[in-house]
């Protein structure tokens, strides 16, 4: 129906999927002012290990189709969980492994997007 309403809830379930799984630097870029770009927004975020990777994208599957009866449409990266995608159309999702989001560096890459960074509740601990 309203696709802007649908893209809101779709990106809310993906955060709190991220979220419950402790995914860290949780950013959202906004591309709908660029021209020729694949959707409308990448949620990107990393986690520590491949474990937690995969975690973070069962977790965010899980709770898109329960709360709004949506798959995936492509699902990419799932073997080696350094890197998955997870592609909702209007929204996809980057599920890194910290050294892998840094090299790669997709928020540099799109640095014209604008950008929403995610404060979640977990602090990282200053020594």
């Amino acid at each position: 129906m309203n696709k802007n309403k649908g893209t809101d809830q779709l990106i809310t379930e993906i955060v709190r999927g991220i979220e419950e799984i402790k995914g860290q630097d949780i950013e959202i870029l906004d591309l709908r002012e660029i021209e020729n770009t694949v959707c409308d927004y990448f949620v990107i975020c990393n986690g520590t290990s491949n474990t937690q990777v995969n975690a973070i994208v069962n977790s965010v599957q899980k709770l898109v189709s329960k709360a709004l009866q949506e798959k995936p449409w492509h699902v990419e990266g799932s073997n080696n969980a350094e890197w998955v995608l997870l592609d909702y159309v209007h929204v996809v999702v980057h599920v890194f492994q910290k050294q892998i989001r840094d090299f790669y560096n997709i928020e540099g890459l799109w640095g014209d997007a604008k950008s929403l960074k995610i404060e979640t509740s977990i602090k990282k601990e200053e020594a």
